[in-house]
This record gives C-alpha cells, sequence and structure tokens, in this order.
C-alpha cells in the first residue's frame, strides 16, 4: 500500500475513532501492527493528525467557545463556571501526565495492553450503561468544581494505551451522574487543551519534527490531518446525537469484539 493511501486512510481512522469511547490510539496502534509498519516511523504522523481532530472539535463549537471567552472577559458566572471546569478537568492529565511521560512511552508501543484495555474498557462501559439511571443535562457550566475534578482524574486513565481518552472521561461524568450530552460535550471540550498539551510537549520532545526531518513525509501528514479533521466534524456531532437517545452500549460491544479479536491474533502471531 503506497504511503499517501495508508495516510489518508489513517487519518479517516483517527477521525473516526477521536471522539467515539474506543480509542484512536489503540485503532492507530494495532493498524500499523496489523500491516506491519514500524512505530517509530509514524510517531510523528500520529501525533499531529489528532491536532486536525481537536480542530474539528473547535470548529464545530466555535459559537461556544466564543460565546464564553467573551464571557470570561466580562466575569459572566456561567461563562467563569465554563472555563473553570475545563481547567480542572484538564489539570490533573497535565501534572500526571508529565510525571508518567516515560511509562506512556513504553506502553504505547504495546499493542497487547491496548487489546486488553479494549476489552475492560467495554465491560466497563455496559456495567455503568446498566447500573446508572440516564441523568438530566445541565451543561458543562452547570457542573460542580467537584465533579470536573473527579472527571479530570478520570481522564488520567487513558494513558492506558486503548482505554481510550474520550470512554474515561465520558464514564468518569456518568459516574459522577452527569447526563449522556454533557458528558461528551464535556469530553470534547476536555481535548482542547489535553491534547494541545499533549502534543507540545511530544513535539517538543521529537526534534525531528521542528527541523522537518519527520521520516513520514509532510505531504502524507498533511493528507492525515486533513482527513482526521474532516471525518470528525461528521462524527461529532453525529456521537452526541446517538448516544443522546441511544446510550454507550454499542461502542462498548465494538470494543469487546476488537479487543477479544487482538488478544486473539496478537497471541497466535
Amino acid at each position: 500500500m503506497s504511503l499517501t493511501l495508508t495516510a489518508i486512510l489513517l487519518g479517516i481512522l483517527e477521525g473516526l475513532t477521536e471522539f467515539l469511547p474506543v480509542s484512536s490510539t489503540g485503532h492507530l496502534i494495532l493498524a500499523q501492527a496489523f500491516f506491519g509498519y514500524d512505530p517509530a516511523q509514524w510517531r510523528q504522523f500520529n501525533i499531529i493528525i489528532q491536532l486536525g481532530a481537536i480542530l474539528a472539535v473547535v470548529v464545530t463549537y466555535w459559537k461556544t467557545f466564543w460565546t464564553m471567552g467573551l464571557g470570561f472577559l466580562r466575569r459572566e458566572p456561567e461563562a467563569l463556571r465554563f472555563v473553570r471546569n475545563i481547567l480542572l478537568g484538564f489539570l490533573p492529565a497535565a501534572v500526571i501526565g508529565l510525571l508518567a511521560k516515560d511509562a506512556i512511552d513504553v506502553m504505547l508501543g504495546t499493542p497487547m495492553v491496548v487489546a486488553v484495555a479494549l476489552v475492560i474498557g467495554g465491560v466497563a462501559i455496559l456495567v455503568l450503561e446498566k447500573t446508572i439511571p440516564v441523568r438530566e443535562d445541565v451543561g458543562v457550566s452547570g457542573l460542580s468544581w467537584k465533579t470536573a475534578i473527579a472527571v479530570g482524574f478520570a481522564q488520567c486513565l487513558a494513558m492506558i494505551p486503548g482505554t481510550s481518552r474520550s470512554a474515561a472521561t465520558i464514564l468518569g461524568a456518568l459516574a459522577m451522574g452527569v447526563g449522556r450530552k454533557t458528558a461528551a460535550e464535556f469530553s470534547f471540550f476536555l481535548a482542547v487543551p489535553t491534547m494541545l498539551g499533549a502534543a507540545t510537549v511530544k513535539i517538543l520532545d521529537e526534534p525531528a519534527l521542528l527541523a522537518g526531518e519527520a521520516t513520514v513525509g509532510w505531504g502524507e501528514i498533511a493528507l492525515g490531518f486533513v482527513a482526521a479533521f474532516v471525518v470528525a466534524l461528521v462524527v461529532i456531532r453525529a456521537f452526541v446525537a446517538y448516544v443522546s437517545r441511544h446510550g454507550f452500549a454499542p461502542f462498548a460491544w465494538y470494543r469487546i469484539v476488537l479487543g477479544t479479536g487482538a488478544i486473539a491474533w496478537l497471541a497466535l502471531g
């Protein structure tokens, strides 16, 4: 398969999975293991195309960000609570991510960790779906500071590849009594500072990125970025609409089937 087609397909995969509770990083790791790619050669690519998915959040919710940004400058209570909750939700991942960076990098090269985490996460989603009643959506500004911090700590579970940042934050929010739509949107908003921060740290650790020496060419990286952005634009809206009515169980079963299949394939290989 050509580098160009591979870059487009991986970009589509990133856009499809980044905001679903199925682990985009896990999918990229398994895809590269399945097709026999060297993960080191695609490290820069994987980091940068995630920014395409983040751009999709900013574009989709630009009115919210604009309104809350202006409201924050005007010291409006709702906007102040919105910014407070985003910052509090981001803080645990920022601190723990820096402290555990080396351990995370080791796990990123371990497909079996991804496969097991997919199964465990899928089971956790099913348990929560069965045991937690559907709650009223109050919006991100309506969350308490305690809930925001708790979801932030839950997000740290996503440092284990295959767990899924989206799944960790959504499950943490549901466990705290947050409605499905608010849980999904809080996960999207938290993704912006969290993933920008993670990408910045990784880029600073990879001089080749800044020097233009990426193993995979910048043309392929650009194609992956655009593909991830376009697909994520569609997925974000569709996902919120779907889970508001139907919940998260289908994603749980998908994780369990994929993870089980990956475990069998890796064990036989």
